[in-house]
C-alpha cells in the first residue's frame, strides 16, 4: 500500500539510492509513475507493504517501509533491488554504486568516487563543514535529523584532517 513519504511513522526503514546525475524533469515524471506501480504491488509473503517514497533533489530515491504491520522479507527486498537495476538500466544510471560521496559545492551537487573524496579531503577542499549525504541512515527519524548534513558529524568525517 502507498502512503505518502510524509505519513510514514519515524520508525519506518529507508532505503537510499543516490544517482550519479540529476533526473530529467521528462525522467523524474516517469520515475514517479514507476514508483507508485513497484510499491503499490509490492508485497512480502502475500500481505502488502505500507510504503511511501520521495525523490529530493531529484538524484536520490528514498524508500520509505513501516515494518510494524509487515516487514521486509529477502524476496521482497531482491525484488526491491531488482526493480531498481531495471532504473538504472532504463535510464542509464548508476544507483546501488555505495562507493560514491554525494556531497554539496554551493547549491551544486557533485557525486564523487570515494577515493577522489578522500582525496579532496586530504587537500582540503572539502571539510567537515562541507554538507554531504549520509545514505547509511536507517529510518525515517535519522532520515530527516541526520541524512544531510556537515560531513564532520557523519561517517565521511574519517577522511577530514
Amino acid at each position: 500500500m502507498l502512503i505518502p513519504f510524509s505519513d510514514l511513522p519515524n520508525y519506518a526503514r529507508v532505503w537510499i539510492y543516490q544517482a550519479s546525475r540529476p533526473f530529467s524533469s521528462k525522467e523524474k515524471e516517469k520515475l514517479d509513475q514507476q514508483l507508485q506501480e513497484f510499491l503499490k504491488k509490492w508485497t512480502a509473503h502475500g500481505t502488502d507493504l505500507i510504503t511511501g517514497y520521495e525523490i529530493p533533489y531529484d538524484r536520490f530515491i528514498v524508500i520509505g517501509l513501516d515494518e510494524q504491520n509487515q516487514g521486509a522479507t529477502g524476496c521482497s527486498i531482491d525484488s526491491s533491488v531488482r526493480f531498481i537495476q531495471s532504473i538504472e538500466e532504463q535510464y542509464q544510471i548508476e544507483l546501488l554504486d555505495k562507493m560514491n560521496v554525494t556531497h554539496k559545492r554551493g547549491n551544486e551537487l557533485l557525486y564523487t568516487p570515494l577515493k577522489e573524496f578522500r582525496s579532496l579531503a586530504k587537500k582540503r577542499k572539502v571539510t567537515s563543514e562541507t554538507i554531504v549525504f549520509n545514505n547509511l541512515v536507517v529510518d525515517k527519524e535519522e532520515y530527516l535529523s541526520h541524512w544531510e548534513g556537515p560531513a564532520g558529524n557523519s561517517w565521511h568525517s574519517r577522511f577530514i584532517k
